[in-house]
């Protein structure tokens, strides 16, 4: 946590000497604002709590004496190192825990007093009950104490959580970015909170925004299902800087301590997982694939190592010839049996791809991305709910309202659709050109083709459109359903493709850095998996990697956002999957198709029968 080693300068450790720890209640009372003490102050915002929404919440300005906040502000620029973390639900820099500051050598505490100061006046008996009081939360324990120091610089970003983790009762966060200069609300780094469809369902789109400034607090009550709340992403070069942790319930032996009470707590907390499949109802969109009929499943069971004149001359229209001829199908084939990924590069042909990028490009220039999803207009529809998802698609089915009541009207009541791009109609060239492609992926010829390339046999498919806009999308880490086999004859994993249509990455610096999100990851499942965020605890991330790490080998695949690249993957039920959050300084938004087949082994591809056929220089191949 410390930027200097604990030694001195003779190189021997230094002694065991304590800083005096011991503060009296006057000594608390005069490290905040005196208008924390006052008991209009308290009744005022006892009733601003209580009528809060989307969920209890507060905030107060110029809590701390603004000397002691600044000169915490300095020691912590100076003393503390901050460490880059990054998974696919935040980047950010952060500090070591404090909860045990008490705890360090007379050298660090030296040089940390009034950072020290601030740590025992947050969580002393007297500010305790002010913030009991205040929220309506119940006693707080003084003795379980839980914080760190964050710092979110540009790129920086939090995503859609509701910080409900074992024994946790209040959030807070403590704002220090300059204290000379006021935080505007286009510099981003805002405390969004999120109103819930039901319990354990948050709504897409925020309902309330805090823009933070020094010395102000924000805090709610940890609720579970209902909490959800992120950090918007920093737009500029500056430090948005702040101190943030957790009020826990009391321990044994403290006021206010109830037997059981932590149990109860953390089992409601592993209840509330165990009982997610019963929400998955509102998630969209849904991972169901559509059975291929018997009929034409039959004709991909069909023996052939060939395809037929008219079959190429139908898939010569979208994809690049040089695909379609046999050695080079053959070679895609090995690869892909070795690796069970392969990587198609310029996979459509010159003049469809040309036409489709100018498409693309001339609808992000000249029309603004819906900001809100209640701006997204047929056929695109808004991915939820956000602390799984949030990106725009196309699947081939009509509109819902994405209410309680439009829900289960789509999922219970109403017509079920089978997808059907080809009744789609739109005003925007671009996403017709999209639908277009999108039908392609479902035709007998595209998984005649699909067979050839991966020895499968595909025997459901979904097909969807997608677009991750600056600022708002991305996809958390994801396993598949752990029974994928639908019977004897089905593998026990999905293939996968998408097929990146990124115009903006024709130009690889846009997006090879990663910097700017929107990649696609894949990696090993690792233990227990959380579903928290804020406090960066790595044993609690959806998904930890570290971010251009060549040294992690839990990341099986990465794939950067590309223009007119088809990827193919096998994945079974242990890889995790998730596409990261596209910052809002991003070139342009990730455009995509993404595909997923059940399948059953369809035979080793006849070498033999391949070589027959047309010939031509393997080396030519993009893969």
């Amino acid at each position: 946590m410390s930027k200097r080693t604990n030694e001195s300068e003779s190189g021997k450790p230094h002694g065991s000497k304590k800083l005096n720890t011991t503060f009296t209640k006057e000594d608390i009372n005069g490290f905040f604002n005196q208008k924390i003490w006052d008991e209009n102050f308290q009744n005022e915002m006892t009733k601003e709590i209580a009528a809060s929404q989307p969920y209890r919440w507060g905030t107060i300005r110029e809590l701390m004496d603004d000397t002691l906040l600044r000169n915490v502000r300095s020691e912590v620029l100076s003393e503390i190192a901050f460490t880059k973390k990054e998974t696919d639900i935040y980047k950010v820099f952060q500090s070591g825990d404090l909860a045990n500051l008490s705890g360090l050598d007379w050298d660090d505490l030296s040089r940390l007093p009034s950072l020290f100061k601030l740590r025992a006046a947050i969580y002393s008996e007297e500010f305790r009950d002010v913030v009991s009081k205040i929220t309506g939360c119940g006693k707080l324990s003084g003795v379980k104490t839980d914080m760190s120091i964050n710092t979110y610089t540009k790129g920086c970003h939090l995503l859609t959580h509701d910080d409900v983790i074992g024994s946790r009762r209040v959030s807070f966060i403590l704002y220090l970015p300059d204290p000379d200069r006021t935080w505007k609300a286009q510099y981003g780094g805002g405390l969004r909170l999120f109103p819930a469809i039901v319990p354990n369902v948050p709504e897409t789109d925020f309902h309330s925004k805090l823009v933070p400034q020094f010395n102000q607090i924000a805090f709610f009550t940890v609720q579970p299902g209902l909490s959800f709340h992120d950090v918007e992403e920093v737009r500029v070069d500056k430090q948005r800087l702040s101190i943030q942790g957790w009020f826990h319930i009391p321990q044994p032996g403290e006021p206010g301590f109830v037997p059981g009470e932590q149990e109860e707590t953390e089992s409601r907390s592993t209840l509330q997982q165990l009982q997610s499949k019963e929400l998955q109802e509102y998630d969209f969109p849904k991972p169901f694939r559509t059975d291929i009929p018997v009929e034409e499943l039959k004709l991909y069971e069909t023996e052939f190592s060939t395809l037929t004149s008219d079959e190429v001359e139908y898939l010569k229209h979208f994809l690049n010839p040089i695909f379609l001829q046999p050695s080079n199908i053959q070679q895609l084939n090995k690869i892909f049996m070795e690796e069970n990924v392969v990587e198609i590069n310029e996979i459509l042909n010159d003049d469809y791809a040309e036409s489709l990028r100018s498409l693309i490009r001339e609808t992000e220039l000249n029309t603004a991305a819906p900001q809100t999803s209640k701006l997204i207009q047929h056929p695109w529809k808004c991915a939820i709910p956000p602390h799984k998802q949030r990106f725009m698609y196309i699947d081939g089915k009509t509109p819902f309202e994405g209410t309680e009541k439009g829900i289960k009207f789509v999922n219970q009541i109403g017509p079920q659709e089978a997808p059907s791009f080809g009744l789609l109609k739109s005003e925007n060239g671009a996403d017709n050109k999209l639908i277009e492609l999108a039908s392609f992926l479902r035709s007998v010829v595209f998984k005649k083709w699909l067979k050839l390339l991966t020895s499968l046999i595909v025997t459901s498919d979904q097909v969807l459109v997608r677009r991750f806009r600056p600022g708002h999308d991305f996809i958390l880490a994801t396993t598949t359903e752990k029974s994928l086999a639908r019977g004897d004859e089905e593998l026990n994993v999905l293939l996968e493709a998408t097929l990146n249509l990124t115009p903006t990455a024709i130009n690889p610096k846009n997006w090879e850095s990663g910097e700017f999100g929107g990649y696609e990851l894949c990696m090993a499942l690792q233990g227990k998996n959380g579903e928290d965020g804020e406090d960066f605890e790595e044993d609690d991330d959806p998904a930890v990697y570290r971010a251009n790490d060549p040294n992690d080998d839990s990341v099986l695949y990465t794939s950067q956002c590309k223009w007119n690249s088809l990827t193919l993957i096998l994945r079974d039920p242990s890889v995790l999957k998730f596409v990261k959050y596209v910052s809002i300084n991003a070139k342009g938004s990730r455009w995509d198709i993404s595909a997923q087949w059940n399948v059953k082994d369809g035979g080793a591809v006849d070498e033999d029968d391949l070589a027959d056929g047309e010939d031509s220089k393997t080396e030519d191949i993009e893969d």
